[in-house]
């Protein structure tokens, strides 16, 4: 990966974790249905205006009913979960719970792609759901019957994500990363609008929340997912994917800086614990990594067999 999309990288997970600053923001004051309503909505308008500009039409009628699925399973659901979970969970908290979306997406892979779950892969999935145990054992949130169902919701929208990967792979595979983008916004609104809607009337706009809300429509949706299909595109999906283990620590520290959330040694301990699940379920070696790196340095293989 050269240094260019290295840093586009960086750049996306710093924009997907501050969307759980921003959902933390906005969702005591708008509610979580208008919230994600209000995403979806700028999101697209904004990347339909983009793709006007550079001449691009999608043709969004023709897989209507996979975008639609796509809509609810990528955004409609778990961001509506998320912001629901974060009216009782710290925005650093939600971000760490986040980093499980590659354990579920290898479980529904190996049941509906047919990949192969070696013992290294089971072996991950067990450790993720001990680390999954120590976050939440060990955060400062105090264990209500409320956090607990939070932090349920959370889990849910994480398998939803993985739920959407697996789904996209089967169905929408060919598609242009344009379509899926714009698509996916507006299959989402679809499900969104009329709920929205219907609790729209106990939304309070303040001034903090309309700008997070901002905020998360134009940098954690419409440029991220720019971003990430340009990777897509570049590296792919796999390298791609390496995302997910930048994530909570963004997510964790916008979340510590800006709005103060303490961080545990028991919190680090559990996202240590889950990150090193998804190496595992993911075959991903370090030391591998580290020799292909080091190969593209002059000496830096001899220096490593000193």
């Amino acid at each position: 990966m050269r240094p260019k999309e290295l840093a586009a990288l960086f750049t996306l997970a710093a924009l997907w974790g501050g969307s759980f600053l921003f959902i933390r923001v906005a969702a005591p004051a708008l509610g979580p249905l208008p919230l994600a309503a209000g995403r979806v909505a700028l999101a697209a308008l904004l990347l339909w205006g983009g793709m006007r500009a550079l001449g691009q039409r999608p043709a969004l009628r023709v897989r209507a009913r996979e975008l639609l699925v796509l809509g609810a399973l990528n955004a409609a659901l778990p961001f509506t979960l998320v912001g629901t979970a974060e009216l009782r969970l710290t925005a650093s908290l939600a971000a760490m719970l986040n980093a499980t979306v590659p354990l579920w997406g290898a479980l529904f892979a190996a049941v509906w792609l047919g990949e192969r779950m070696t013992p290294r892969r089971a072996a991950g999935l067990l450790l993720g759901v001990v680390g999954v145990g120590v976050l939440v054992g060990w955060s400062p949130i105090t264990m209500t019957a409320g956090t607990i169902l939070s932090i349920g919701a959370i889990l849910v929208a994480t398998c939803s994500y993985a739920l959407a990967g697996v789904y996209a792979k089967r169905r929408l595979a060919g598609v242009p990363a344009s379509t899926l983008a714009l698509g996916q916004q507006i299959g989402a609104l679809a499900w969104l609008a009329a709920p929205a809607l219907w609790r729209l009337p106990h939304a309070h706009a303040t001034r903090p929340a309309a700008l997070a809300l901002l905020a998360l429509a134009v940098l954690s949706t419409a440029v991220a997912y720019v971003l990430y299909f340009h990777l897509v595109a570049a590296v792919g999906p796999t390298k791609t994917s390496t995302v997910t283990y930048l994530l909570p620590l963004f997510g964790m520290g916008w979340g510590a800086i800006f709005l103060g959330e303490p961080l545990t040694a028991g919190m680090v301990a559990g996202l240590v614990i889950v990150i090193g699940s998804v190496l595992l379920v993911n075959d991903v070696r370090l030391g591998e990594i580290a020799w292909r790196w080091a190969s593209r340095v002059p000496d830096a293989r001899a220096y490593l067999t000193r």
